[in-house]
């Protein structure tokens, strides 16, 4: 950055850090919110191809840092300590104005400690699940963390009784534009029209090399098992964009030696825009994804994996009811959750087969996705955070 402090001479300086795709995307849209009020903001940190995109300079790629699962993090561990390195050091060389931390909390909270030491106020957006597990990390943010800005409806009062200064955003997927079926009221759902004569269904693995590697095959095997069972069914998987297209046209398995790849049953999407609209059903990795795929009501099956061991550890310390966020926020379950074992082709055709064969069942869930919406504030998230930050940068 030595090179960059020319530039930043009388300029405001905030780093942020994003160390997964929702949360490159979700600090995009902060950062553009941002540099409307302030067009002299200088932006560096941790993220992805949209943050770099929104005029971030990236040190640190958010790729070779993510994963999921607890053991599952020794793989990139050399990758992590690096990363964790180039943020102490930056805080330390650049002293930002502010840090603006985004989830990944493993990662973020050993960086704002250092932030806290150089006394450069935090901004904490998009809370870790702590009410859900780990919760003794409450007292770690409370030492560190200048403001948390959450995004799901009760974790205000949660970092209320813990006395940690809290704003309720509403969530980013709310805002404006970014889902295709957002004029759809749930109660026009009669109009969805399910055609038993032909379907299309929708894989959404996630957008980790280990979530992918982990469910992908799963799936296709899942696709396998129904094509036994019905011909009038096609696939499409929806591919992030840090995924390689063509190692997952190579997973997809072909009729025959000299058939075209991929398979005429199966489809390529970058995004998942397009897979929502075109799909009566998904099987998706719990996460932001599968909250995605309710708010723009589209019915599913939730399928979550990790190894042996990180799921044995998350099983004694995971304090909630469902996995899923969609179930959570429902306070109900909506959709199925298939964990672990669980989560075997077989259980997931059944659950498919078991839905397709019940249109109604599909209408009353897409209903019941439809209102989720409601229970995640207004469009304008990105613009709440940005008052906040912008107060913080305030002398």
């Amino acid at each position: 950055m030595t090179n960059d402090k020319s530039q930043i001479a009388n300029r405001k300086c905030v780093m942020i850090i994003a160390g997964e795709a929702s949360g490159d995307l979700h600090g995009a849209k902060l950062v553009k919110a941002m540099c409307r009020r302030d067009r002299s903001l200088f932006f560096c940190g941790i993220g992805g191809q949209a943050l770099r995109d929104a005029g971030v300079r990236i040190l640190t790629d958010a790729s070779e840092l993510s994963v999921v699962g607890i053991t599952e993090v020794f793989s990139k561990m050399s990758n992590i300590l690096k990363g964790v390195s180039v943020a102490k050091n930056l805080l330390k060389t650049l002293r930002p104005d502010l840090l603006i931390l985004i989830d990944f909390p493993d990662f973020n909270l050993h960086v704002a400690a250092t932030a806290k030491r150089l006394d450069i106020p935090v901004l904490y957006y998009i809370s870790p699940q702590i009410w859900a597990w780990r919760s003794g990390r409450v007292k770690k943010i409370g030492r560190l963390v200048d403001h948390m800005a959450v995004i799901l409806p009760f974790e205000a009062a949660f970092y209320r009784k813990h006395k940690i200064p809290v704003t309720y955003v509403g969530h980013p997927l709310n805002e404006t534009g970014n889902l295709k079926l957002e004029t759809r009221d749930p109660h026009q759902v009669s109009s969805f029209k399910f055609q038993v004569s032909s379907f299309t269904l929708g894989f959404l693995p996630g957008s980790r090399d280990g979530e992918i590697s982990r469910l992908l095959p799963v799936m296709l095997e899942t696709a396998a098992i129904l094509l036994k069972k019905r011909k009038n069914i096609k696939f499409i998987i929806s591919l992030a964009p840090s995924v390689n297209r063509e190692a997952v046209e190579d997973m997809i398995p072909c009729p025959s030696p000299l058939a075209p790849r991929p398979s005429p049953h199966f489809s390529l999407l970058r995004g998942v825009d397009d897979v929502f609209e075109k799909c009566d059903l998904v099987v998706a990795a719990s996460g932001t994804v599968a909250l995605e795929a309710a708010m723009s009501g589209v019915p599913m099956v939730v399928v979550y994996k990790v190894s042996p061991l990180s799921y044995l550890i998350g099983r004694a310390l995971i304090r909630v009811k469902h996995i899923s966020l969609v179930n959570l926020i429902a306070g109900k379950e909506i959709v199925p959750e298939l964990i672990q074992g669980n989560a075997s082709p077989e259980n997931i055709a059944d659950a498919v087969s078991g839905m397709l064969n019940h249109p109604e069942k599909l209408r009353k869930m897409r209903h019941e996705l439809l209102g989720i919406r409601n229970l995640l504030g207004g469009p304008g998230a990105s613009e709440r955070v940005a008052d906040i930050a912008e107060k913080m940068l305030s002398p």
